[in-house]
């Protein structure tokens, strides 16, 4: 399913962890592993970055050759930036590879202990157009080889599709069908409007109506399905619920009904990512990743 994949690195202890759930992710054929050398800063000794581009290749290679070894095809690639940011390099390098899929912690080095978003995972997030899985390797209050057996080996073993029925989510959906040896899929649609009980009520059955014709959907693709209603506020109740069953993957669409033209992550998604301790892929449907181009 994931076909051609980068792994930005910056060699910090959570990217070496992801290189092992590389071998953990089915589907996954091609690998392009890059690190970014960021000179945009000026120093007044001059160019100074040399060793850290000669160390970065051979670190590079030493990670090529440990996934060549596991039966993948690896090429590496050093982007030194003088303007920009990390972020907009990772982008480009995803669009420059053709890769289906960007691989990356949910932080690097020197962050904030309790910070589940960092800024370069955030800004991929915002302004990519490539398909995202987020990995997570914290988690309070548990050892931490402990979570990284849980978010690697068992990736879909309990997968959380939030949907709220829209074309984009639609879109997500057809990967959840094209998942290879998943486990358990939770379907979760949260009701947000309804001024009386009556109306309100008559959205949850609605919903679940709806649900239930997925759910028959999915399980004559051979899925074992869950399906839940909520009330409240998306982001909340998806993380909520991701943490309540023991999801071990969070996968949606980046954008809900009535997205704008231009935006490129929809605000609940943007939310989860912030908030959620657990693994999340990011479905970028067609006409988003054409905004994206437009940027």
């Amino acid at each position: 399913m994931l076909g051609k994949v980068l792994v930005p690195t910056d060699f910090s202890e959570d990217a070496k962890k992801i290189l092992l759930c590389l071998t953990r992710i089915p589907g996954m054929k091609e690998v392009v592993l890059q690190h970014v050398v960021d000179a945009t800063h000026y120093s007044r000794h001059g160019w100074t970055h040399e060793p850290h581009i000669r160390n970065a290749k051979i670190q590079l290679m030493e990670e090529k050759e440990l996934l060549e070894n596991l039966g993948f095809a690896v090429t590496v690639a050093v982007d030194v930036i003088t303007s920009g940011d990390i972020a907009t390099a990772i982008i480009a390098r995803a669009g420059n590879e053709d890769v289906s899929f960007i691989i990356m912690g949910s932080r690097g080095r020197g962050l904030i202990r309790g910070l589940l978003l960092g800024s370069v995972s955030s800004d991929v997030l915002r302004y990519g157009k490539t398909h995202l899985l987020l990995m997570r390797h914290d988690h309070a209050g548990e050892p931490e080889g402990a979570i990284s057996d849980r978010f690697c080996s068992g990736l879909f073993q309990r997968v959380l599709y939030p949907t709220d029925f829209s074309e984009p989510a639609e879109y997500a959906l057809s990967f959840i069908k094209n998942l290879e040896a998943p486990g358990e899929v939770h379907v979760l649609h949260v009701v947000t409007k309804g001024e009386t009980r009556e109306e309100v009520e008559s959205n949850v059955l609605e919903a679940t109506r709806k649900l239930e014709e997925m759910k028959r959907d999915l399980a004559g693709a051979g899925l074992s399905v869950k399906t839940h209603v909520r009330l409240g506020r998306p982001t909340d109740e998806i993380v909520s619920l991701a943490e309540g069953e023991g999801i071990s993957l969070v996968l949606m669409s980046s954008h809900g009904k009535g997205f704008l033209k231009g935006l490129l992550v929809g605000s609940t998604t943007l939310g989860v990512a912030i908030h959620t301790n657990r693994p999340l892929m990011v479905i970028r449907p067609a006409c988003c990743r054409r905004d994206a181009d437009t940027r």
